[in-house]
């Protein structure tokens, strides 16, 4: 079990001629194509510009309106959801109390617009004509992001500045209705389908850009700088600024590997590190689809965010924590990006996901000092520990890892059922089927599910087609129903 490299690409010889290693390329043109021109201006913290939004009908009924996702309204004075778990609150907010948001000033080629939502977090964007099935639309929307200081997914932080989520973005489409959604303070309250981006960012000449997708062109001006970048199938696009900040790169088969930092005193074998935990992911469950992948040192009251081509990796993080982390983010670019789940209801899947991948990485590279045994165990005992006081004090608990972002109570919960209970899930099904099995079921969800949001179901079904039937044991982690 300690060394499975030798397994691994016994099965990867027996799976590319069923899973070729180009398919995860091979997909339907999105339905969603945003055009983004913007600038930055450090002195007012504002990221404004207009998004050109080509949307192409998916449904089989007729739309009269669509629904677009304003992420940063939730760090506005009054928010009735605030991003930030009142655990990191301090942390998050470094400089004191500080606001921010999101101002829409026009939407062209649109009937009317309003705001809307449960948190004033919604667009409504009331359509000129009926858009049928497979017709499409173009709209232009005006917007001003005002940015918090704080250390979080979007704002200025104490020496960088996280662009992630700064944009109107258009609601996923779940049975023919856009879905919407708040801004849970904990886990990933997002739920995003591919599309393709092409954004235009000007800011002052002396900072650096590390982004989601590849970089096209960079014109300077006077005091100024114009990058333009583009990615293409992403769930999303982020970036981080920083007039502070150096680049290192490397290459990993066909892929760019980049890591941009200020604050890293062995910058080298972080970069090491990433080099590493990519080849390994690419080796052990697919090729990677995009050109780039940059991690970027910056500000952040947790561990880091994951994005399409993008890590934002906190800058607190020192020895072990960093390398974990960066080795549980980066498997996120295979089990969140490329493959993606919904985040809302089923936080495990992909939170799990990662960790496992994680546990793998170490396995095989012993150096780092993560032991198999001690990962599992330490996993088993917070978990039992959760049951153990919840049960105390709330004389009931609820180990259902099939649940809304809303129904966790605190971040120790999610951790314990979206990551320790999902985590011995895998490592369960890893015993019952067999390593040589379970591998394949993971190269398999990941050549089938490139690009698509998966469900349980389809999950479940990977499984299953190694021939053995697992259905049982899932439900019995996700309903709670059984004992660990």
């Amino acid at each position: 079990m300690k060394k499975i490299l030798g397994v691994m690409l016994a099965i990867l010889c027996s799976v590319t001629s069923i899973f070729p290693l180009t398919s995860c390329q091979k997909t339907q043109k999105p339905n969603t194509r945003y055009e983004i021109t913007c600038e930055y201006v450090p002195e007012n913290r504002t990221v404004t510009g207009t998004v050109k939004v080509t949307f192409k009908n998916p449904t089989d009924r007729v739309l009269e309106l669509l629904k677009f996702q304003l992420y940063p309204n939730a760090y506005r004075k009054g928010a009735l959801f605030s991003p930030i778990s009142p655990v990191y609150t301090d942390s998050a907010y470094y400089a004191g109390e500080s606001f921010g948001e999101m101002v829409i000033s026009s939407v062209h080629g649109s009937k009317n617009w309003e705001i809307m939502g449960e948190d004033e977090n919604i667009l409504y964007v009331y359509l000129e004509r009926s858009l049928f099935p497979d017709e499409s639309v173009v709209l232009d929307i005006g917007f001003m992001t005002k940015l918090a200081q704080v250390n979080h997914r979007t704002g200025e932080t104490e020496r960088a500045v996280n662009l992630g989520n700064f944009f109107p973005t258009l609601c996923a489409i779940r049975g023919n209705a856009f879905v919407e959604t708040v801004y849970y303070p904990i886990g990933n309250p997002f739920l995003f389908e591919v599309s393709d981006y092409k954004v235009t960012l000007t800011l002052p000449k002396e900072y650096t850009v590390a982004s989601t997708g590849n970089f096209l062109e960079e014109r300077m001006l006077e005091s100024k700088k114009v990058h333009t970048m583009y990615a293409m199938n992403a769930r999303d696009f982020a970036m981080v600024l920083s007039d502070n900040a150096q680049k290192l790169s490397a290459k990993s088969g066909n892929t760019e590997l980049v890591y941009c930092y200020y604050a890293d005193t062995t910058p080298q074998e972080t970069l090491a590190l990433i080099q590493e935990c990519f080849a390994f992911y690419e080796k052990v469950f697919g090729k990677y689809p995009y050109d780039v992948y940059t991690v970027a040192e910056t500000g952040f009251c947790k561990e880091g965010a994951t994005y399409p081509g993008l890590l934002m990796l906190s800058d607190r993080l020192q020895n072990e924590e960093k390398t974990w982390s960066i080795a549980k983010q980066t498997a996120h670019q295979w089990w969140r990006c490329v493959v993606g789940s919904d985040t809302l209801e089923n936080a495990w899947q992909d939170e799990g996901m990662g960790a496992y991948s994680a546990l793998l990485f170490f396995e095989e590279y012993e150096k780092y000092g993560f032991a198999r045994e001690e990962i599992i165990k330490q996993a088993l005992e917070e978990y039992r520990s959760y049951f153990d006081v919840y049960g105390s004090v709330l004389g009931r608990t609820d180990t259902r890892m099939t649940r809304s972002l809303g129904e966790y109570i605190s971040e120790f919960e999610y951790r314990c059922l979206s990551h320790d209970k999902a985590l011995l899930l895998l490592d369960t099904l890893r015993k019952s089927v067999g390593e040589e099995k379970f591998l394949q079921a993971l190269r398999r969800y990941y050549a089938e599910q490139t690009f698509k949001v998966a469900s349980v179901g389809d999950m479940v079904a990977s499984f299953e087609k190694t021939g053995m039937d697992v259905s049982g044991l899932f439900d019995s982690f996700l309903q709670g129903k059984g004992v660990l």
